[in-house]
């Protein structure tokens, strides 16, 4: 039965897509679960299609690419679903590489634990040449978790998981396109889900590989993302008008960065790596805090291919 479709969202990395591409198509014990893989191209120009008609002819299962020439990571997640109705969606990212036995791991803790989402764990890779900041690096773009496979209360990230489609994804545009530049929209889907009781699962042996590029691989580039993590609860409960929420997050907020802002000068007078730590939690404390509209840093859609440009 082919039941489940990956989706790939992509944005002007056609080496970085052609390897997850290919993660998925080594993939054991599932490929006769695999309805289709998607490509949604974010790029205007439409640059990744190239990629997909090149690799079409050798791909084990039907790949289809769609085009989403609005930048903006909600927008290529949307266009993505609308080019399969298949009932399980896995996500990967363009800059991601899958263990062979990724998705066979995913559908084997969907089918144990009934969840509506599963999350797996991911090894963050960077370049070399990151000094001081390499481990702090790595583990900033990895993701940990139980031992072992299960429910859990933990909510993260879009890349690396599979959905239930019925439930978790609600709708013919279930991803918030107010997030496409700021990111959050798999923040906001979650929240969505887990206020109409939806359950969260964790595939323990569902691994992939994130290489963060050297743009990216920066201890600058990590706090921006830190502080934008740190406001999501804030956002969150304000979303839901939930204004004594947003007031104990302000506080907690507040908290953290007296707490860790002193810590991360003790640490860097020291020059002991564990500042980059401190700053990270200094940076999510300060999101809380300063989490209103207009605050928000552009990391994404039409604000990378700025960057690109």
């Amino acid at each position: 039965m082919r039941d489940v479709a990956v989706l790939i969202p992509t944005l002007r990395r056609p080496a970085t897509l052609e390897r997850a591409l290919r993660s998925v198509f080594a993939q054991v014990g599932s490929l006769d679960r695999i309805a289709a893989v998607v490509v949604a191209d974010n790029d205007p120009d439409g640059s990744a299609s190239a990629v997909v008609e090149r690799l079409r002819a050798e791909a084990p299962v039907p790949l289809i690419y769609a085009h989403a020439p609005v930048p903006g990571v909600a927008t290529a997640r949307n266009v993505g679903l609308a080019a399969t109705d298949a009932p399980l969606i896995a996500f990967l990212d363009d800059d991601e590489a899958a263990s062979p036995g990724w998705l066979a791991a995913l559908l084997q803790a969907q089918a144990q634990t009934g969840a509506d989402v599963l999350f797996g764990p991911i090894r963050g890779r960077v370049p070399e040449g990151t000094g001081w900041t390499t481990a702090y690096l790595e583990r900033f773009f990895g993701r940990d978790g139980p031992a072992e496979p299960g429910l859990t209360d933990q909510i993260h990230g879009c890349g690396n998981s599979l959905m239930v489609r019925a439930t978790a994804l609600p709708g013919d545009a279930p991803f918030d396109t107010a997030m496409n530049e700021t990111g959050g929209e798999d923040d906001r889907l979650f929240t969505a889900l887990q206020a109409r009781g939806g359950r969260f699962g964790w595939a323990a042996d569902a691994w992939v590989d994130e290489f963060a590029p050297p743009d990216r691989a920066t201890l600058n580039y990590a706090l921006l993302r830190a502080f934008a993590y740190g406001q999501s609860p804030s956002q969150m409960a304000a979303a839901r008008r939930d204004w004594p929420g947003v007031a104990r997050w302000m506080l907690i907020g507040a908290a953290q960065t007296a707490v860790w802002g002193l810590a991360s000068l003790i640490l860097a007078l020291l020059r002991r790596p564990a500042r980059a730590e401190a700053l990270d939690r200094t940076a999510r404390g300060l999101g809380k805090v300063f989490w209103t509209k207009g605050l928000e840093p552009k990391l994404y859609g039409a604000a990378m291919l700025r960057k690109a440009a």
